[in-house]
């Protein structure tokens, strides 16, 4: 399993998970003085492609953290940035039309990373609106 096989999994370092969550209070709302900066709001493209979404969107919760990754040699777009939970499974992908900014600051080496809103089913379609955030060290 690899990046071109759709429903891989990655393993998620869980210092990085702990970074991110120390952002964020028990209200989910960021913390004073913590540099993270909102940058956008958006769905989760690709999520109709996935086999196992049903799976993975019934075990995703408001406020989930959601790791980007970046996948530069993909074959559909080479700034694309796939959107993994914390479990490390794959869920979709930040959308094509919103994706140059948030690349080219990630291979800045900047830590971006989303934070899920809703989810909510359209006939076959499961849509999952993220708030994307950048960490300022």
């Amino acid at each position: 399993m690899g990046p071109d096989d759709k429903n891989y999994l990655i393993k998620i370092d869980a210092a990085l998970l702990d970074t991110i969550k120390k952002s964020f209070g028990s209200d989910g709302m960021p913390m004073p003085f913590v540099k993270e900066i909102f940058l956008m709001s958006c769905n989760i493209a690709g999520t109709s492609y996935r086999d196992d979404i049903a799976e993975i969107s019934g075990a995703l919760s408001c406020d989930e953290i959601l790791v980007f990754r970046r996948e530069p040699q993909n074959e559909h777009d080479d700034l694309a940035i796939a959107i993994f939970d914390s479990k490390g499974r794959k869920i979709g992908y930040v959308p094509r039309q919103r994706n140059e900014v948030l690349a080219r600051l990630m291979d800045a080496g900047k830590l971006v990373f989303g934070k899920m809103l809703s989810k909510s089913e359209l006939d076959k379609w499961i849509k999952i609106d993220i708030k994307v955030f950048m960490k300022d060290f």
